[in-house]
C-alpha cells in the first residue's frame, strides 16, 4: 500500500493592471502553461471561455491536478486556484503567473485538502 499524497489548494487573488494580458484568452493560456512548466507540472488539456464583458475563465487539467483562472476586468480582479497532488512547486507557479500577467497586490493562501498525511 502506498502512502497518501499531500493534496493542497493554493489560491491567489490579485489586481489586474493595465499591462496585464490576462483578459486575452490566448495570452493567458500561454502564460499559464509556461508557469505550470516552470513549476514542474504537466498540462494534459485546456479549456477556456471568453465572456461578452471580456472576462476569461481558463482551466488547465494537469497530471498533478488542475489550475483554474477567472478574470473580472470590470473589477480589475483575477482569481487563481491551483489544486495540487504531486511534486509540482505551487509557489513557483503562482509567482510566475503574478510576474508574467503583471498582477498587483497578489494575496495567496494554502488549504490542505483530504485527510492529513503522516
Amino acid at each position: 500500500m502506498t502512502a497518501p499524497v499531500r493534496k493542497l489548494l493554493h489560491t491567489m487573488d490579485a489586481v489586474l493592471t493595465p499591462a496585464s494580458p490576462a483578459c486575452d484568452a490566448g495570452e493567458l493560456a500561454a502564460a499559464a502553461t509556461a508557469a505550470v512548466a516552470a513549476g514542474g507540472g504537466h498540462v494534459l488539456d485546456t479549456s477556456q471561455v471568453t465572456f461578452p464583458n471580456g472576462a476569461v475563465t481558463l482551466v488547465l487539467i494537469l497530471a498533478e491536478s488542475h489550475l483554474a483562472i477567472h478574470t473580472w476586468p470590470e473589477e480589475h480582479l483575477v482569481a487563481i486556484d491551483l489544486f495540487s497532488c504531486g511534486t509540482i512547486d505551487p509557489a513557483r507557479i503562482t509567482a510566475e503567473l503574478a510576474r508574467s500577467l503583471h498582477l498587483a497586490e497578489a494575496r495567496t493562501h494554502q488549504v490542505e485538502r483530504g485527510h492529513p498525511v503522516s
